[in-house]
């Protein structure tokens, strides 16, 4: 085999191989011996087919076999042995003519193949002791975690009927039956609904009037379905409820108690205040990390600058550019209103697809040469998140990991990368500085990162996603159950 580089120009390179004719022809004639005494023929005692005659009759599959064994597995072996790694799949091209294909399947002529690819960069990792960061820590104090509990106790407040009128934070019973032009809809009527008014649950509009009424009363309320509602034939359009209310009931004040605690499935107040101080202080902790490794990374940013692989960084941009156009389309946005143009949002994504594509061949490195790894344990875990993220989607999920090359991989980058920002933490200076949760929480542009300061439309994935946080820009969107009532179902 002899293997010819034919480019060399900055990570790009491209190789010529060949492999003679002679070559081609033994190892064919060595698949031949192995399967002599396994193949039947008719007229032939198994063992005494004559290799004239197997190779006549099995010679050219033999060798489209070995041809596409040798394409697959040949690369690999050739850029070990040339100590590189390609960034992306190599890309292999040979003959397209059928005649000079047939020859090769003859064993008449060298196979010829190229292999095209860009090499990762050599990266020699530099001294991360001067890396200064502040870790913004915010004290939590009681009164947020009471606050907080009697958020989650309004599903255990117990109302009392009184008699009056309703008031905002008041709970109605009433019937409803939901009209267009003087025609009853689907899913627009209900008896004995409960509806806390204020809680903003049905459309627009509609709790506002029954502010006011008292058991008994009858009310016509008019109000207008959401341009953007699910449901087409009543998306934009006017309605009229014929509305009887049925019983009106004060709410009784929340007390945090040990009785609380029951309802809400703990066995006393101090377990239910731990639990809920623990949950804000994750919810800190995730912003104060993701602050943290900002910083982190855009001092790494000014230490590491080199090429990077074209085809790497396209293929980031591309993912970013998909992102970020789908988030215009879905505010009904256009990159004027952004204050900028496509060609201008291009430049600034593009720098920011190379140093997220950058830095994370740096991660990579660092945590390669710090033995980080991955288990398949935390990998295990990792897919069960996913798996709870999505209920009922549970079989797709994993046929899509089980199935698509590469999927694996999308599991294990963001588990890896925070694994190298922990070995970085133990590496580089911290400061820990007790900030305010405003101070926490601020949109402060400046922590989204060089390459994201002026990036448009701050919203977008780019701009949240530092570098290679493998996190999707946006929470996915809740669904509203399909057979909720029509009144309810626009503020769910």
């Amino acid at each position: 085999m002899q293997v010819i580089e034919t480019l060399a120009q900055g990570l790009k390179r491209e190789l010529k191989v060949v492999i003679p004719a002679k070559d081609m022809e033994a190892r064919m004639n060595e698949r031949l011996a192995e399967v002599k005494d396994r193949v039947k023929i008719n007229g032939f005692r198994p063992g005494k087919v004559p290799v004239a005659h197997l190779k006549k009759v099995y010679g050219k599959s033999i060798m489209a076999d070995l041809v596409n064994e040798i394409v697959r597995d040949k690369p690999t072996e050739i850029l070990s042995g040339r100590g590189e790694k390609s960034a992306t799949q190599p890309e292999i091209a040979m003959t397209e003519d059928e005649a000079e294909a047939d020859k090769i399947l003859n064993a008449q002529a060298d196979l010829e193949f190229t292999v095209a690819y860009e090499i990762i960069p050599a990266i020699e990792l530099k001294d991360v002791s001067g890396i200064k960061v502040t870790r913004e820590v915010v004290e939590i104090a009681e009164d947020e975690v009471n606050e907080q509990i009697l958020k989650i106790a309004e599903s255990a407040r117990s109302y009392e009927s009184k008699k009056g009128k309703a008031a905002n934070g008041d709970r109605v019973t009433i019937d409803y039956l939901g009209k267009v032009d003087g025609v009853a809809f689907d899913g627009g009527k209900d008896e004995d609904a409960e509806l806390v008014l204020g809680s903003n649950r049905f459309i627009p509009g509609f709790e506002e009037q029954l502010v006011g009424l008292k058991a008994g009363d009858e009310k016509v309320i008019t109000v207008t379905f959401p341009a953007e509602y699910p449901a087409a034939n009543l998306a934009g359009k006017e309605a009229t409820f014929d509305i009887t209310v049925k019983d009106v009931a004060g709410a009784q004040d929340i007390e945090i108690n040990d009785e609380l605690a029951t309802k809400l499935g703990l066995e006393s107040a101090d377990k239910l205040k731990e639990i809920v101080r623990g949950q804000i202080e994750s919810q800190y902790g995730n912003l104060t990390r993701q602050k943290v490794k900002r910083q982190i990374l855009d001092q790494l940013d000014e230490l590491y600058q080199f090429e990077t692989p074209e085809r790497l960084v396209e293929a980031e941009f591309e993912n970013i550019w998909r992102q970020i156009n789908t988030d215009l389309q879905q505010a009904g946005k256009t990159f004027a209103d952004e204050e900028t143009t496509e060609e201008e949002a291009r430049a600034e994504y593009r720098k920011l697809a190379e140093r997220r594509v950058r830095l994370g061949l740096v991660l990579s490195e660092i945590g390669e040469k710090a033995g980080v790894q991955v288990s398949d344990d935390e990998l295990q875990r990792s897919l069960f998140e996913q798996l709870r993220q999505f209920p009922g989607q549970e079989k797709q999920i994993l046929d899509y990991f089980k199935n698509t090359p590469g999927a694996a991989a999308s599991l294990r980058a963001p588990l890896f990368e925070e694994k190298v920002v922990d070995h970085l933490l133990g590496e580089i200076s911290v400061t820990d500085k007790t900030v305010s949760k405003e101070e926490l929480t601020a949109d402060d542009e400046e922590t989204e990162g060089k390459a994201a300061k002026k990036a448009p439309a701050k919203k977008k994935a780019a701009a949240k996603a530092e570098a290679t946080e493998g996190e999707e820009a946006a929470a996915p969107k809740k669904k509203a159950p399909a057979k909720k009532k029509a009144a309810d179902d626009s503020a769910e």
